[in-house]
């Protein structure tokens, strides 16, 4: 005989509640490895979807089922659920306040003041929106270049892509690099986040570089500077002006943005924008996160061709924050709380080693968010995340 039909009904909620429990947990939890990383990462980001779904399990429980024993389990797991994702939901306008604040400890009071009208016109016009979350944040018309080649270090072809604004002009170039633990990647990551900016009135430029172990460092950081100097002699033909530039970075692409950035004989940089990147080499091995789901020493031996008590100075070399002995380009750094990549007491560590030496920097800090927040582009973190960046972009580039 088969189940009755309201006990069937009644199994499907009790799984509906423990899956919407399961999920929401990860908001909390940390992830022991790279499979459950995934939703470690992608669970506060998708919080206002969890939370409907966590109220639609309660929701279902206290109407459909009778059997104390799985409608108290219900309760638990939607309860609990609710809570998690409530946290997150109920925290942005405080994390938002600490963001604005910390945006005009950096830049000044009347940052924005100096950003024109019509720039500021543009952009997003509240940190998070509902309405963006659910429908997507609107991309813009733009132009769009691939599979151009750059150079061929050892005979490797290096491509980049080019986003430019709809309407033919001269526009500030933003160079963009993308994250992968050093090792993998291409330049069509975060897409929707190059075609957003170059909409807001930038040329964008996504460029690669060679991929560790087969090619370690300083062989990334090599191609990085290959393609600013190709990008600065070919601007007028991509419509860029090499005399605004500024480097954005993710993770592995951050610190490659940075020591590009930081050099002495760096080409003119306007500002760099660092999303939770390595910046102490040195520390992150010494200290590696708990717990480490990309084995962060592994990682590092695969980039530097070595462990530190092997090449203490080639992790001295390619660490960021060793190179504080001259005024360096306005930064930006932004990290999530909950970082098991990355911890974001580096990148406080790089702010205030900045902001010590007199150099203009701002750390913003994502409490509830994991490493590659930005993978879920309309997610609560990216929007807050977003809003500050074009807005030191367009202080970086346009300010009078």
């Amino acid at each position: 005989m088969f189940p009755k039909p309201k006990i069937l009904f009644s199994w499907f909620v009790f799984l509906l509640s423990f899956a919407s429990l399961f999920l929401s947990s990860w908001i909390i939890l940390p992830a022991p490895n790279m499979f459950l990383l995934t939703l470690a990462v992608g669970a506060p980001e998708i919080s206002p979807w969890l939370l409907i779904l966590n109220l639609l399990s309660l929701l279902l429980s206290f109407l459909y089922i009778r059997r104390r024993k799985i409608w108290r389990l219900c309760f638990i797991f939607s309860s609990i659920g609710l809570i998690l994702c409530a946290w997150v939901l109920v925290n942005i306008p405080l994390t938002q306040i600490q963001m604005a604040k910390a945006m005009q400890q950096g830049l000044g009071t009347n940052y924005l003041e100096q950003i024109p009208m019509q720039v500021r016109a543009k952009m997003q016009t509240h940190p998070f929106n509902l309405v963006n979350f659910f429908g997507g944040i609107p991309l813009g018309k733009t132009r769009h270049q691939k599979d151009i080649i750059f150079a061929s270090p050892a005979g490797v072809p290096l491509k980049m892509e080019v986003y430019q604004p709809p309407e033919v002009g001269k526009y500030p170039a933003v160079v963009v690099i993308y994250g992968g633990a050093w090792q993998y990647g291409n330049p069509h990551a975060n897409s929707e986040f190059n075609q957003y900016i170059a909409h807001q009135g930038y040329t964008v430029f996504a460029i690669d570089y060679r991929h560790a172990p087969k090619y370690q460092f300083p062989a990334q950081l090599d191609d990085v500077r290959t393609a600013l100097n190709f990008i600065r002699k070919h601007a007028a033909v991509y419509e860029a002006d090499p005399e605004r530039m500024v480097l954005i970075g993710r993770s592995a692409g951050a610190h490659l943005a940075m020591l590009a950035a930081y050099q002495p004989d760096a080409p003119p940089i306007r500002a760099v924008v660092n999303y939770y990147g390595p910046v102490n080499l040195v520390g992150g091995y010494k200290t590696p996160p708990f717990p480490d789901p990309i084995n962060t020493r592994a990682v590092l031996k695969a980039f530097m061709g070595g462990s530190l008590e092997e090449l203490p100075n080639q992790y001295q070399i390619a660490s960021p924050i060793n190179y504080l002995t001259h005024p360096l380009p306005p930064t930006l750094l932004i990290y999530g709380s909950r970082d098991h990549l990355v911890e974001a007491r580096f990148g406080r560590q790089m702010y205030e080693r900045l902001d010590n030496s007199g150099n203009t920097a701002v750390f913003l800090e994502i409490p509830w968010a994991e490493h590659a927040f930005d993978a879920v582009f309309n997610g609560v973190s990216n929007q807050l995340a977003l809003y500050h960046t074009e807005r030191f972009l367009a202080w970086a580039l346009f300010k009078q």
